[in-house]
């Protein structure tokens, strides 16, 4: 059989990284093939040159037998690809509706374009209002939009770059459902993703990548999570190790009665949040995508305020204050978006790293201290393992989950008083999240406590020590780990049986 994509020896180098090292790879009609590899192991540098967003410095690309030069995006897609970055490429201020046009090239009537969005999103469970503005929208919701528009296009090939990193255990099932039936009725698939459970559920073939070269091909289904991990990483991972028990202390942060109406017109009001954070503990916050997460996080950061008592950190009101203050008192904060809230795209890393540590140590007296601020960035890059060039390199040129990392790090290396993490280990690899889910619990052990927001039920359960579900803007009562189940939390999530917290 003829492959429907075939890419013989990709070579592609950025300065004195090397990207791509002479990848062979192939993928048949029909077949959902996974890219693995680790943060920085070349795996969505290869699907950009697939996509024609790059362009390789070397090797060949057949299309259905015939090579073919794929100078840009409309040349992929005209060829019959579609992608799925992993970084969202919308237009904040246009609507779904409008989002999908662009990106369809479509002439059609725009009612006649919202009647097949909405026929595509209730055939495959990605429902989202086409009228609504992308800015309104929750990161798990843009996600939908992005899926939705490459469905749109009817592809040959289907590029998804970690589809499933903010859907919920439900929505990835409708996923994989809608993938396999595209791949019966012919279309190809290539789906690049960190959780290796799926990957062994839904994939028929797997190419691994280390370091920009082709490691191992395999059939993932004949394999363990163990034995790709391994093939990723080149060698045994270190498992986390959670802490036999953690002294929980007095509560850190607390909200009390708070009722805050949304500011955008789709957005969710909270209602009546209450909710204790002691120090010591890891507090899990579980839901579906724009249920009030966004609302929350904004009203504990700081970007939205309360009154002064409603929110309270060690004691004293906060609810008044905005970010800088909170942050003085030593509250931190890992937002859901990389670049643009956590990062600035265009920033070096030693730059980056002192966006949130305008203290003392590295601008004594109000003036910079540059020396202290590139001893920051190497110190962040060498202790959470961030694989970048150097630390002028820039923030858009780190993979996604070596930019996670850093934020990650520069927030738990302020060592705060309480850590607010919204989805801390999204699109990251095996190695890394494990390495971020240590962090977080060796922080909470040594007395900081921590709110994680999190999509990923394995995760609250893995790290937690109590979970709460956030639905249509109420807050759960919160459970210890040890009394939850994935049964139950689903259907918090969808609203069953909820009770606000006290």
């Amino acid at each position: 059989m003829t492959a429907r994509l075939a890419l013989t020896g990709i070579t592609k180098r950025y300065g004195a990284m090397l990207a791509n090292d002479g990848v062979t790879l192939s993928v048949q009609p029909g077949e959902i093939h996974a890219l693995l590899g680790e943060n920085g192991a070349g795996k969505s540098t290869l699907m950009k040159i697939v996509y024609g967003v790059v362009k390789p410095d070397a090797g060949e690309i057949a299309w259905e037998g015939t090579p073919v030069v794929i100078a840009d995006p409309n040349a992929a897609r005209a060829l019959g690809v579609g992608m799925v970055f992993q970084h969202f490429s919308l237009f904040e201020t246009l609507t779904v509706a409008e989002n999908i046009a662009l990106g369809l090239g479509s002439r059609q009537p725009m009612a006649a374009l919202v009647a097949e969005i909405r026929q595509v999103a209730a055939q495959y469970g990605l429902a989202v209002e086409a009228g609504r503005q992308v800015h309104h929208l929750s990161v798990g919701e843009r996600q939908r939009v992005e899926i939705l528009r490459c469905l749109l296009a009817r592809p040959k090939l289907l590029i998804l770059d970690e589809p499933t990193s903010v859907l919920t255990p439900q929505e990835a099932e409708g996923l994989f459902a809608m993938l396999r039936r595209l791949a019966a009725e012919g279309c190809s698939v290539l789906y690049i993703s960190h959780k290796l459970q799926e990957i062994r559920a839904l994939c028929t073939a797997a190419t691994v990548l280390r370091a920009g070269r082709v490691v191992a091909r395999c059939d993932p289904r004949q394999e363990t999570a163990e034995s790709l991990a391994e093939m990723m990483m080149g060698g045994a991972l270190a498992p986390a190790s959670r802490p036999a028990a953690r002294q929980v202390g007095a509560p850190c942060l607390s909200v009390g009665g708070l009722t805050l109406p949304s500011q955008e017109p789709f957005g969710t009001t909270l209602r009546d949040i209450s909710l204790e954070l002691r120090a010591g503990e890891i507090l899990g916050i579980a839901g579906v995508a724009g249920n009030g997460q966004k609302e929350l996080l904004a009203a504990l950061s700081g970007e939205r305020r309360a009154a002064a008592d409603m929110v309270r950190l060690d004691g004293q009101g906060i609810g008044a204050l905005g970010p800088a203050a909170r942050r003085a008192l030593g509250l931190a904060f890992i937002p859901e978006e990389r670049l643009g809230r956590g990062a600035v795209a265009d920033f070096t890393l030693a730059e980056n790293a002192m966006l949130t540590r305008l203290d003392d140590r590295i601008a004594p007296h109000g003036l910079l201290d540059l020396k202290a601020v590139g001893a920051l960035a190497a110190r962040l890059v060498a202790r959470f393992g961030v694989r970048c060039a150097s630390i002028q390199a820039q923030g858009r040129s780190l993979s996604g989950g070596n930019m996670q990392k850093f934020i990650v790090g520069r927030e738990i290396d302020a060592q705060p008083r309480v850590l607010l993490a919204a989805h801390p280990t999204w699109g990251v690899d095996i190695g890394a999240a494990l390495a971020i889910r240590q962090a977080l619990q060796d922080l909470a052990a040594a007395g900081c406590g921590v709110l994680v927001v999190s999509e990923d039920l394995d995760e609250l359960l893995e790290i937690a020590d109590r979970i709460a579900v956030l639905s249509g803007g109420r807050l759960s009562l919160p459970m210890p780990v040890a009394e939850a189940s994935v049964e139950g939390i689903g259907l918090l999530m969808g609203g069953a049986a909820h009770a606000p917290a006290a």
